[in-house]
């Protein structure tokens, strides 16, 4: 298939509150100059995405039959019609994660999974225990609102410790469920219908869906390979007096980019200059390997309009527990607090009374974390190359993100379906990341939070299976 390239701008726009007027595999993901090409190329990308979509929910329900039964009052089984499926407008792009589609997929070929970002292996027995203890004291009731008292306190601590800035447990932290309710609180409460939000893109699908459910305006500046760079000049002219926010996140998933401290005071000028709110997710901040990381909130005259986010689940191997939470001043902290209220209004009681635990740990901990994903990126790392991508270097995060096209596909997702059918590896077509798939579509992410026989065995295979199209 011929993929047309887009017009060389990177800064792509949508607005999300807009009523569809196409079927949505036909919207435009970009504003209405977007060329006959991106329509194609959109096509053919939810195509695959249908088809992935249709056998991952035979591996499902491998059983399924067209037509749903019920029972009648007499027992007797009675067929229903099927109904097609209902979404709000809002919401109606998004369809299924490609997390999802893409595990489920593994499942069902046997492949080896180093596609979602979750370890195979258990979080600490320090932090699960204290879990069990605080079950079995009966810490078992709801909690307080925005956070039981010692994991707030704790979360002050870490940050004092990591940014040297102190703030109130009590006024300034807000504990969520997950890091992805942290960001949901934080646009629903303080973005509203038409506000303007910049995104780097690639960027975490949370993100847009969020912004769409607050009937935001959303820009996307993208960074490119090979060293997915902040585009300055590009970023200060899509900034206008619609600016509401700019959303980072570093170190970034999926590209692995650690933000310079040269990026971040930029970015921050710009705020400051234009009174634009940052909200600024930072959960892989114990995963940097090549720079430490900077909290934006620290680059001075920042804290005053940042949000930042934060989680358990990514440093601690305990992605189950959903144990999120946001930093920010007290004005801010009220509207997020608002949205967190009427979200999930309190996180589980017991595995926060783990969590300040776990953020207690000491020094030695987080070195030896860094000394183990050091060795296990070395492996996939040096796996890819061999096997034949082109490997753009990951400074941070758990995941590299690689060049695809040695092989001859069209697209990403074509590649991955190959990836997952032939070879029995899993990964992450990262088109759907973008709000113009074409600028992702020669891509592919790889995680390697998982144990070395794993990675060991998904290289293995990559090398000895993998051929040109």
């Amino acid at each position: 298939m011929n993929l047309a390239a887009f017009p060389s701008s990177s800064t792509t726009t949508t607005t999300l509150a807009t009523p569809a007027t196409l079927p949505w595999h036909e919207m435009p993901l970009i504003n209405s100059s977007a060329t006959t090409s991106s329509l194609l190329l959109r096509r053919s990308l939810c195509a695959s995405l249908r088809r992935i979509s249709h056998m991952a929910s035979y591996a499902a329900s491998p059983t399924s039959a067209p037509a749903a039964t019920a029972s009648t009052e007499n027992g007797a089984a009675k067929a229903t019609e099927q109904r097609p499926v209902q979404v709000a407008k809002r919401l109606e792009k998004f369809k299924t994660t490609i997390f999802t589609q893409m595990s489920m997929l593994a499942i069902k070929h046997g492949a080896i999974n180093l596609g979602q970002g979750f370890p195979n292996f258990d979080g600490p027995d320090f932090v699960k225990e204290a879990a069990i203890q605080a079950i079995n004291a009966g810490k078992n009731q709801y909690a307080r609102g925005f956070g039981v008292p010692e994991l707030n306190s704790a979360i002050a601590e870490r940050f004092l410790k990591d940014s040297g800035l102190q703030v109130d447990p009590d006024k300034e932290v807000t504990v969520t469920s997950g890091c992805t309710e942290a960001i949901a609180s934080t646009i629903l409460g303080l973005i509203n219908p038409g506000d303007e939000v910049i995104l780097f893109a690639p960027f975490y699908d949370s993100y847009e869906a969020t912004l769409s459910m607050a009937g935001a305006n959303v820009k996307a500046i993208t960074l490119r390979a090979p060293d997915f760079a902040v585009p300055l000049e590009e970023l200060e002219a899509a900034v206008s007096k619609n600016t509401k926010a700019i959303m980072i996140n570093t170190p970034h998933n999926p590209t692995g980019k650690m933000f310079t401290r040269e990026e971040l005071e930029f970015i921050a000028t710009l705020c400051k200059e234009n009174d634009v709110l940052l909200f600024s997710d930072e959960v892989y901040d114990k995963l940097s390997f090549e720079a430490d990381h900077i909290s934006m909130a620290s680059i001075p005259g920042m804290y005053e309009r940042t949000v930042t986010m934060n989680s358990l689940g990514k440093t601690f191997s305990l992605t189950g527990w959903k144990i999120g939470w946001a930093i920010a001043p007290p004005h801010l902290t009220w509207g997020l607090r608002q949205a967190h209220s009427f979200l999930t209004f309190a996180t589980c009681t017991p595995m926060q009374a783990a969590a300040a635990a776990a953020l207690r740990a000491p020094d030695s901990y987080y070195e030896e974390l860094k000394r183990d994903y050091s060795a296990k990126k070395a492996i996939l790392l040096e796996g890819l190359e061999a096997a034949g991508f082109i490997v753009y270097p990951s400074s941070g995060t758990y995941f590299i993100m690689v060049d695809h096209t040695p092989f001859g596909f069209d697209n990403d997702i074509e590649f991955c379906e190959y990836l997952i059918r032939e070879v029995g590896v899993a990964a992450i077509p990262p088109s759907v990341f973008y709000l113009n798939p074409e600028e992702g579509k020669n891509l592919v992410r790889f995680t390697f939070c998982k144990d070395e026989d794993t990675l060991r065995g998904a290289v293995e295979r990559m090398k000895t299976r993998l051929r040109k199209k």
